[in-house]
């Protein structure tokens, strides 16, 4: 028999509860215990170019379920080969859902629609930025490494990054080439850019900044023939898209890359967010050297 006055063993233990719940909740406030993330999600869909790349080399066998359909083109893809291996999405909100994802991975640029409507069905997204600098790439792979609950990978990931950029630094001459990055219809991304750290990284100096562009624009072919660059950068052929690509083959601009430094061309590895990069400028810089630059 409960002594008269006693409070039942139900009651004490439900006080108990409650004091222990707020004690948690003080020394998670206060830093003293780390708050619970996101569960590290099993069945992840990727819905975005660059996330996808980056997702394919830093996921656990078996949690990404889908990548898109251009992750599996290898004009558009450095890891075309490695995407064919899953099953591919076009990005629609509606077969992304029926995927059953617990992790979508987006760019800040998919559709606001698309994301509006994932995120009403209930799904968890992840919004990477556009990467327009090498820093960028570092923060990405920190980002990845988080969503996917893979930090550890992602940090060996950045580690690795980071000291491969401070080799190719390393060797930047003190009188770089001149150079230009020229794609279809004229356009030059200028040294504020991805490409133009690219070309930064591998030795080479930017014409756009000498023709007001320091963030890219479109500069006119005649005015490119007058910088008079060192160096052409451009894109491989495309076959069926715009005809933009039809000034790349101007016999002016030939003329320019026949006097100057044989370069490789601007492929599937500048564009995103990834290590990759890094393999762009080793071929630019090796392309630099071999012609004695």
């Amino acid at each position: 028999m409960p002594r008269a006055g006693a409070r039942p063993m139900s009651d004490l233990r439900r006080i108990s509860d409650a004091v222990a719940a707020a004690g948690l909740a003080l020394a998670v406030a206060a830093g003293g215990i780390p708050a619970a993330g996101p569960a590290v999600p099993q069945r992840v869909v990727s819905i975005n170019l660059c996330t996808d790349q980056l997702a394919l080399m830093l996921a656990a066998p078996g949690q990404l379920a889908s990548v898109t359909a251009f992750a599996q083109d290898p004009r558009q893809s450095a890891m075309a080969d490695a995407a064919r291996a899953l099953p591919a999405n076009h990005a629609r909100a509606e077969e992304v859902y029926l995927l059953r994802p617990d992790l979508v991975l987006a760019s800040d640029f998919t559709s606001p629609a698309s994301l509006a409507m994932l995120r009403r069905l209930g799904l968890r997204v992840e919004a990477f930025p556009a990467a327009t600098s090498l820093a960028d790439v570092d923060a990405a792979i920190g980002q990845m490494g988080r969503a996917l609950g893979r930090q550890d990978a992602a940090a060996t990931m950045q580690a690795r990054f980071r000291a491969d950029l401070a080799a190719l630094r390393a060797d930047i001459p003190a009188r770089p080439p001149r150079s230009a990055l020229y794609e279809p219809n004229g356009y030059s991304p200028g040294p504020q850019s991805l490409a133009g750290e690219i070309t930064a990284a591998a030795g080479f100096s930017d014409i756009a900044a000498e023709a007001g562009l320091p963030y890219g624009g479109t500069l006119p072919l005649e005015q490119l023939v007058m910088l008079a660059p060192e160096a052409i950068i451009s894109p491989g052929p495309a076959p069926g898209t715009s005809r933009g690509y039809e000034l790349l083959q101007h016999p002016a601009l030939r003329n320019l890359r026949a006097r100057g430094i044989p370069m490789p061309r601007s492929d599937s590895d500048w564009g995103c967010a990834a290590p990759q990069v890094l393999d762009a400028a080793g071929r630019l810089a090796a392309a630099r050297k071999a012609a004695g630059r």
